[in-house]
């Protein structure tokens, strides 16, 4: 009797791109827009729905053309989320310097305690927003391209990345883990956990960590003169 070979079951393609969902990247820009609109008119960079509108008009773009998940390689995609990036992080840095400014002049915007610690925070938050948003665009060639292939040597060296022996073999940074990076370098004011190894993302961290030092320093300074 001749036996019937069996061929074994198809084994799942392991490798098959899944790009990150696009979803906390764009919750991260909305927030980013509101705190945009709450600032007081002398921190803002532009009238109030200026600088939001053209930051949704980009995220809408974004989303458009690269729906449900971030794995779609595009120049045009990769220069809109350049430009979205950079708009966020030039008004976060002139909403720094604004309020630097107001403090140190003594402005009605922190002339107050509750003004001073709404329009500090809000500043602040919205520079950690901006920076997360910057390495979650420029580590390993942004999100799409990480999707596809992640370089031996990245950017921004992650625990994973240091010791993979903790980590998926398919594991890829997310943007909840550069939010992390942004949200611990403004409070460390120097890296934790996730080591900077290319010159920008070095200089990067070290701007972040200056900007954070500087709004916090001098709001808690402002604070007790206001509170003395």
């Amino acid at each position: 009797m001749t036996g019937r070979i069996t061929e074994p079951p198809a084994i799942p393609n392991r490798s098959e791109t899944v790009g990150e969902a696009r979803w906390p990247m764009a919750t991260a820009v909305v927030v980013a827009m509101a705190l945009t609109v709450l600032l007081p008119d002398d921190l803002r960079l532009a009238p109030r729905w200026v600088i939001p509108a053209v930051e949704g008009l980009l995220l809408i773009a974004l989303i458009a053309g690269d729906p449900g998940r971030i794995d779609r390689r595009s120049t045009v995609l990769r220069a809109m989320s350049i430009a979205l990036v950079g708009v966020l992080a030039l008004s976060a840095v002139w909403s720094t310097v604004q309020l630097v400014d107001d403090i140190l002049k003594g402005g009605k915007e922190t002339a107050s305690a509750t003004s001073l610690l709404q329009s500090g925070g809000t500043v602040w938050a919205g520079t950690v927003l901006a920076f997360s948003l910057l390495y979650f665009e420029l580590d390993c060639g942004g999100a799409a391209a990480r999707a596809h292939h992640m370089p031996r040597t990245p950017s921004l060296a992650f625990p994973q990345q240091l010791n993979p022996e903790v980590a998926n073999a398919d594991w890829r940074p997310r943007f909840v883990d550069y939010l992390y990076l942004a949200l611990t370098n403004a409070t460390a004011f120097s890296p934790t956990d996730v080591m900077p190894l290319a010159p920008w993302a070095k200089m990067t961290m070290g701007v972040q960590s200056l900007v954070s030092l500087l709004i916090l320093g001098l709001v808690v300074a402002r604070a007790v003169n206001v509170l003395a």
